[in-house]
């Protein structure tokens, strides 16, 4: 592949910027290491320009499933500008998280209050912080992703590499301090009994889950969770930053008919503004008053405007159907294509968030080697694919017809008729967290 101007400027920003990217799941090696587009000039709908102004369909991530309204949905932008005009920042703080605050409550009627942020990250640290005070115990339970912080990584000071199957294998928590060391402990999605066992053996004050991430669950889990934390007065939070408004209008614990004491929102909820909620109980949340919780941007006006306008045009549409039924078309159609060409693939995930993975020690490099294919034949792909309402059944049309191809010649690699690395143009893509040169 000729190199454009998005794989130079890239290559710079790694002088420039520690690990290259902001955002771990952005990094070109996450995909096509030295050949992926890197920077976008515009994006609308699903569709996405690089900086050559080449245009691609992104059958991939969407922001990081930020937009599932799509990208720059025109009533969500144009309720930002009118904010733009009107001054993003003062001195007084602004109606609209009150506003949006009493929404929120009104969507989560088990809850009473609710913080605001602009970061998943910062949204768990918050909860994790108020939940810690008003249980008044240290220790946290923890399974599933949570973000970046202390509080999360010091989890891989306990016995090792905690957190690969939570998160990313290989993460060292450098610069995390070592006597926060057993206070975070995680437990297997599904696996009461190892959960029965941490708070059994430690003064647990705070259980934190993702409701369901790549499957959900099994004999009345999520139920004897909320029992077991109500029996010993244990704060339940659930993280629905992912999960949230993609297949039920707020979190996805609707489903399951189990609710928490606080529960986190983001990506979904600004349609790629930065606005991360925490939701939760007045007898829990009143407890941010006994600590210091408070940041300058946290009170600016896009966030809380973008999010508004956000949750109307998704009651209105009922985005959440849209994208499910999108999903579950990837996901089916995946898995009949696989077995035209008998290759054997497992799919997970929920359907708006759904992903796949070759069953094969070559998993990797085939991984590599459609994104490499598809981005020729203008599609921004990996094994995952993230809905929003701009997919059309066109879209999916078209990404088939050029995976087709694809998927052939893995075969015959799979048989043995073709040698998957003479195929590849550069680096296989990276499966975990490793340290840029």
């Amino acid at each position: 592949m000729n190199k454009g101007t998005g794989q130079r400027l890239y290559k710079k920003a790694k002088t420039l910027i520690p690990g290259g990217t902001m955002l771990l799941s952005k990094r070109p090696e996450m995909f096509l290491p030295e050949n992926w587009p890197s920077y976008f000039s515009k994006a609308k709908g699903c569709k996405v320009w690089d900086l050559d102004g080449k245009e691609y369909t992104d059958m991939c991530i969407m922001g990081i499933g930020t937009n599932t309204l799509g990208y720059g949905n025109d009533e969500v932008d144009n309720a930002v500008l009118q904010t733009v005009k009107n001054g993003n920042m003062s001195t007084l703080s602004c109606p609209e998280e009150v506003a949006l605050a009493e929404k929120l409550v009104e969507i989560n009627p088990w809850a009473d209050m609710v913080r605001f942020a602009r970061s998943g990250g910062e949204a768990n640290s918050i909860a994790i912080r108020i939940a810690r005070a008003a249980s008044g115990k240290d220790k946290v339970a923890i399974c599933g992703y949570h973000g970046w912080h202390d509080w999360y990584l010091s989890v891989n000071h306990n016995d090792g590499d905690d957190l690969s199957g939570h998160l990313l294998p290989g993460l060292n928590p450098q610069g995390v301090p070592k006597n926060l060391k057993d206070t975070v402990y995680p437990f297997r999605y599904n696996n009461y009994q190892e959960l029965l066992s941490i708070i059994d053996n430690n003064d647990i004050g705070v259980i934190k889950m993702e409701v369901v991430r790549n499957f959900g669950p099994e004999d009345n889990f999520l139920k004897k969770v909320r029992d077991l934390a109500t029996d010993r007065n244990i704060v339940l939070i659930f993280d629905e930053c992912t999960s949230g408004f993609r297949e039920t209008y707020g979190g996805i614990y609707q489903k399951y008919g189990v609710e928490p004491d606080v529960a986190m929102y983001g990506k979904t909820i600004g349609n790629g503004y930065a606005l991360t909620a925490v939701v939760g109980k007045k007898s829990v949340m009143e407890a941010a008053q006994t600590s210091f919780i408070s940041s300058t941007f946290w009170t600016e006006r896009i966030g809380p405007t973008a999010a508004l306008k956000t949750l109307e045009v998704m009651e209105n549409m009922k985005s959440w159907e849209i994208i499910t039924e999108q999903g579950k078309k990837m996901q089916n159609q995946w898995k009949s294509l696989a077995k035209t060409h008998n290759l054997s693939i497992s799919v997970a995930g929920i359907p708006a968030l759904s992903t796949y993975a070759f069953n094969s020690d070559s998993a990797n490099e085939y991984k590599t080697f459609v994104t490499q294919e598809m981005l020729k034949k203008g599609f921004l792909a990996s094994t995952n694919f993230y809905a929003c309402t701009a997919h059309k059944d066109k879209n999916i049309e078209e990404y088939f017809d050029a995976l087709d191809g694809v998927y052939k010649t893995i075969s015959e690699c799979e048989v043995g008729n073709k040698n998957i690395h003479d195929l590849l143009e550069g680096p296989v893509c990276h499966s975990g967290f490793k340290r840029l040169n």
